[in-house]
């Protein structure tokens, strides 16, 4: 049976959800195209249906925090405050201004520490009064952009992570810890990080003896977990690999967790592979987890009891899962509606035109067709990575006959520093060369047919996608890009301001690379584009503007070029709308079936 584009529109716990545990196991979930918070009672009960949950900082994520007595959460930009037990009717505790992420309740007293983003563009790290009776107070500004506030178990610190403008969290993070007493912070210090060394996630032990966190030093090629002894200020470095931290494109995001036992629970990430240690910080001893069949954690918490994660695999639908130190359990399941079987999804590795290695998941189709029609699918960000999590679009083109290629081209993460940074200064040239190697690949290794590929690609990859068909017209027969960039000069300018910057880093600072920004423009070459083309666009997408598609059909039309395109109208950057879901899928299904026949 095979995955239908109305399956499409009703996905549970996708990627950027979150499950969090204290004496109980919360989470976020999507129904009927609205973020909701769940809980675990007697069964998954839906929390508060009247108030959809997320945070609203940059790209969203830290929606929800935990005290022992009362949830905070997050809705349509407040802090909202509930009794755990009676499950009253929420109040909210913050003004209705700006946008509000990740709350964090003191452990002792009654405050709540929050990431604010006000309606100037001022980004603090704030503190409000449980109940809200009274304004909230600035802890910390002058930083581009705050994350990841974590307090100690006795109240007495604070730590954040805090970074400015042009980097993006990936390139050049701060970690401070300050002194807090009666709502005051005083005594700051940086303890880690800089202008090229990134810091991520900072954690207390229960015992508030050490401060943990993640970081990947200025010019090494891993990361690394760092314990700081509190007392003594001793540093030691429990645990190194390739890939320990996530690029923080969102609030509230976390790859480790005190659990049961007192341990502390990392996840690495090997080629898109999750690996789970169990690490005793004190005496740095770490022992490596059975994955329990599933290839991908996310949003990792714990208490004394349990460790909660998100898990999945290729042939796993997302679901909340409980490890009590002995054994994975299942919480809730995320899709329990989707048909199987599933695609098996195959690391794979080629070669780019340079010789370089370039990485890609590859799922056959279900059908088991020899030298299928493809669809090879470019990631946005670009600083980012397809993992072997379940991708229910993968599943869904390999139900419906196709092979299908996730690209993860030079410039993703996962690999190390220097395959990240490798798209550094060539965005529209390293990431365009990948995506034709990745066509390369398909034809010469058999598993696909080259007179039947297409791509697909939004934002980031929507750019890859229309450079790729301007500059390399004939490789792929059709080509489909959701809110793709056309115009570098116009992202710089129209951007949101989490990524206000990062064309300086991807490009080149401006105006000295504005010849750069002209010449890899999908715009620039637009008269060059012959295959057919599908453009997709939201047409309140604040990050990549419509004014990005409408200027590049009106030069498809001027030069007859055979394409369609569509904007919805009430969609932002990415479709929320399971009315948008089901029509993008049937359209892009019928779109590659008849150009890929």
């Amino acid at each position: 049976m095979s995955i239908t584009a109305k399956d499409l529109a009703l996905p549970r716990l996708t990627h950027h959800n979150e499950v969090r545990c204290r004496k109980g196991v919360f989470w976020t979930e999507k129904l009927s195209g609205k973020t909701h918070l769940t809980s675990l009672r007697e069964a998954p009960i839906t929390l508060f249906p009247q108030h959809p949950v997320g945070g609203e900082v940059g790209y969203g994520g830290g929606a929800f925090g935990l005290s022992h007595d009362a949830i905070y959460f997050v809705s349509q930009g407040r802090i909202f405050r509930s009794n755990r037990q009676t499950l009253a009717f929420p109040r909210p505790i913050t003004p209705a201004f700006g946008a509000s992420a990740d709350p964090a309740p003191h452990p002792r007293k009654p405050w709540v520490a929050y990431v604010h983003s006000g309606d100037d563009g001022e980004d603090v790290l704030a503190l409000v009064p449980a109940d809200g009776s009274a304004w909230p107070r600035i802890l910390a500004k002058g930083a581009s952009f705050y994350m990841q506030p974590a307090w100690h178990p006795e109240g007495t610190h604070l730590a954040w992570i805090e970074w400015d403008l042009p980097n993006m969290p990936w390139d050049g993070t701060r970690l401070v810890l300050a002194e807090f007493h009666d709502g005051v912070i005083r005594n700051t210090q940086v303890l880690a990080g800089d202008e090229g060394t990134a810091v991520f996630q900072p954690c207390f032990s229960p015992d508030g003896r050490f401060l943990l966190w993640l970081e990947n030093p200025s010019g090494e090629e891993g990361d690394r977990l760092v314990r700081l002894d509190l007392q003594s200020g001793r540093r030691a470095v429990l645990h190194e690999a390739l890939s320990l931290i996530d690029p923080a494109w969102a609030q509230g995001m976390r790859v480790m967790a005190f659990g049961p036992g007192g341990f502390l629970y990392l996840r690495q990430n090997d080629r898109g592979q999750a690996r789970l240690w169990k690490i005793d910080v004190e005496r740095g001893q770490k022992t490596e987890l059975p994955s329990g069949g599933y290839s991908w954690f996310s949003s990792l918490d714990g208490d004394e009891k349990r460790l909660v994660a998100i898990a999945s695999a290729p042939d796993r639908p997302e679901r909340v899962i409980a490890y009590d130190g002995q054994a994975f359990k299942v919480i809730a399941y995320g899709s329990p509606h989707l048909p199987g079987p599933f695609s098996p999804g195959e690391a794979v590795r080629f070669q780019s035109a340079g010789g370089d290695w370039v990485e890609a998941i590859y799922y056959p189709p279900i059908s088991g067709h020899p030298r299928p029609p493809a669809v090879v699918s470019v990631h946005g960000g670009p600083t980012s990575q397809r993992t072997h999590a379940f991708n229910l679009q993968a599943q869904f083109f390999a139900s419906q006959g196709f092979a299908y290629l996730e690209l993860n081209y030079r410039g993703s993460t996962g690999y190390g520093r220097s395959y990240r940074q490798a798209l550094y200064g060539q965005w529209g040239l390293v990431d365009v060369e990948d995506a034709v190697a990745a066509a390369r690949f398909l034809a010469e290794s058999g598993r696909a047919d080259p007179t039947r590929l297409g791509i697909m690609g939004g934002s980031a990859g929507g750019y890859t996608v229309l450079m790729t068909l301007a500059t390399h017209a004939g490789i792929y027969r059709a080509g489909v890009s959701m809110f793709g960039v056309t115009d570098l000069f116009l992202l710089a300018e129209r951007t949101h301001k989490f990524e206000s910057r990062y064309t300086d880093k991807l490009v080149g600072p401006l105006p000295n690379a504005a010849p750069a920004y002209r010449e890899r423009s999908p715009l620039h070459h637009a008269h060059r584009i012959r295959d057919p083309l599908y453009v997709f666009q939201g047409g309140n997408d604040k990050v990549v503007v419509p004014e990005h598609a409408e200027a590049l059909v009106r030069i498809l039309r001027e030069n007859g070029t055979p394409h369609r395109y569509k904007r919805y109208p009430d969609e932002g950057h990415g479709w929320r709308d399971p009315a948008t879901i089901e029509d993008f899928y049937t359209e892009t299904l019928v779109f590659f079936r008849s150009h890929l026949r």
